[in-house]
């Protein structure tokens, strides 16, 4: 399945391949989406590609093929895109998937693999959001699992009692509840069998906060 950016991307290339014969440039791609930079364009590209919907051929300079269309596409008139059902999952939002982040003893920094999942929208608000995957049960008495998927927003200051990721000493991040105490950052557990840890104020770094939950049941 597609997400909306997706769909808008094939049908865009669709269109233009069929009045010009020429793929588009990433600069009119990018013009045509509303995206701000040629980055978002090198990943929606890249999804169609592993969806097998095109085919990027090689040792030519914006040569892409189209393998097939959505579903639902249909023939339009010349110049017209087809609307997409407002109750499918082309609408949904594509958020980047950073990682693991542990809900327990701080694991290494997050990395980015490339991942993006899909999330409804307005389903963790605006802003600039990411997703992680959680790594440990410190945190179950806040609803959050060993395996759920966080949606984070980020930022780099919270307010006492948020759930917030916290990067600890410029390697390590953990998923806590933040409370200050006196001239301390406390990043507290939601589970009894962890201890709170106790930090200098330059040791931790905020790098978002929680605004929602994913959860699969197997």
């Amino acid at each position: 399945m597609l997400t909306r950016k997706q769909r808008d991307l094939l049908l865009f290339i669709h269109k233009h391949l069929g009045e010009d014969d020429v793929p588009p440039s990433f600069e009119e791609m990018k013009n045509a989406l509303g995206l701000k930079s040629k980055s978002g364009i090198h990943r929606l590209i890249s999804g169609l590609e592993e969806r097998g919907y095109i085919e990027r051929l090689p040792h030519r300079a914006r040569a892409l093929k189209i393998i097939m269309l959505p579903d639902s596409f249909e023939s339009q008139p010349s110049g017209v895109i087809a609307p997409a059902n407002t109750n499918d999952i082309d609408h949904f939002e594509e958020i980047p998937l950073l990682g693991k982040i542990a809900a327990g003893t701080p694991i290494e920094a997050i990395r980015d693999d490339g991942s993006f999942v899909q999330i409804p929208p307005g389903f963790a608000g605006t802003g600039d959001l990411y997703a992680l995957t959680v790594d440990g049960d410190s945190m179950i008495k806040a609803g959050i699992n060993n395996h759920d998927t966080v949606i984070i927003k980020r930022c780099e200051t919270a307010e006492n009692g948020t759930i917030i990721v916290a990067l600890v000493d410029d390697e390590e991040v953990t998923l806590k509840r933040l409370r200050r105490a006196g001239n301390k950052i406390v990043l507290e557990p939601e589970n009894d069998a962890y201890e709170p840890q106790i930090f200098e104020p330059h040791r931790v770094k905020i790098q978002g906060r929680l605004v929602s939950l994913m959860r699969r049941y197997h």
